[in-house]
This record gives structure tokens, sequence and C-alpha cells, in this order.
């Protein structure tokens, strides 16, 4: 079996301060008021403009040039405030 590596994926180099999460996806918010996605993007759900699988964190460009302060998700959706 592979060693799995303990340490935790930095969202552009910022930590976390928030997360949300459906079955399907989650959302990440970063200390710097980034919002990112990963997983099923189904309805559109992460927010990229596509309905394409994530399987990565990845910067939701929509937001860029906003502060995101509070992130909520669930079955078919995704808010951010």
């Amino acid at each position: 079996a592979e060693d799995a590596d303990p340490s935790p994926t930095l969202l552009g180099g910022e930590r976390a301060i928030g997360v949300a999460a459906s079955g399907l996806f989650s959302l990440a918010l970063s200390a710097d008021g980034a919002l990112w996605s990963w997983g099923c993007g189904g309805q559109g759900v992460l927010g990229h403009g596509d309905e394409q699988y994530q399987l990565l964190p990845t910067k939701i460009e929509a937001f860029a040039g906003h502060r995101v302060v509070a992130v909520s998700a669930g079955d078919g959706y995704s808010f951010a405030i």
C-alpha cells in the first residue's frame, strides 16, 4: 500500500478558513477570501462555467477581485457570500 502524504493540500499557498460539502463536491474558503471547489461539477455547482469533474481544488475565477466570507453547499447547489 502507498503511504499517504499527511500534510494538507494548500490552496494557492493560503490556509483554509471555511469548508462546505455535499455528497458529490466540496468548497473551501481560503484566508485571502478566494473560493476553491472540487468534485462532481454537474449542474455547474463548482462555479467554473462548465460541468466538468475537478479532481483537485480549483480556484473559482468568477470571484476574482472579490472577497468571499462564507460558503454553503448541498444537494445540487453551492452558495457564497
